[in-house]
């Protein structure tokens, strides 16, 4: 957790560093995505690179000021699924109903625990059935 201030895009490594996927059976846990959606704002060649290295495919619309640089130097773009890019959708709707809960909006909590704590159990009431 961060304040409101800090890049998003810095947070990107240590996330997808974090990830464990458990298998079915046997074998050890997931670490890497299928795939990353972003939007814009990961549009950034060193965002890029960091997924092209570690072979996780992204779908990040190009940024304007990025794509005039690249046409002036007569680069291909970035490949962009519009299709998966629409699945991005589900998470944005999943992130205003979450800030339903006017203390997750607001970041009432002083600490990342209980920050977390409180993000859990905003996603419990919302994901069990009433």
């Amino acid at each position: 957790m961060s304040g409101g201030e800090a890049p998003d895009g810095a947070h990107l490594a240590p996330l997808l560093e974090s990830i464990r996927v458990p298998r079915d059976g046997r074998g050890r846990p997931r670490s890497r995505p299928d795939r990353v959606l972003a939007d814009r704002g990961y549009s950034w060649p060193v965002y890029r690179r960091y997924l092209r290295r570690r072979h996780i495919p992204c779908t990040i619309p190009e940024r304007a000021d990025h794509r005039r640089v690249r046409t002036r130097r007569a680069r291909r773009g970035p490949a962009f699924d519009a299709q998966a890019y629409k699945r991005r959708d589900v998470v944005e709707r999943a992130i205003s109903r979450l800030k339903q809960f006017r203390a997750l909006a607001t970041r009432y909590d002083k600490t990342a625990t209980a920050y977390l704590a409180l993000l859990t159990l905003a996603t419990l009431v919302l994901w069990l059935p009433r």
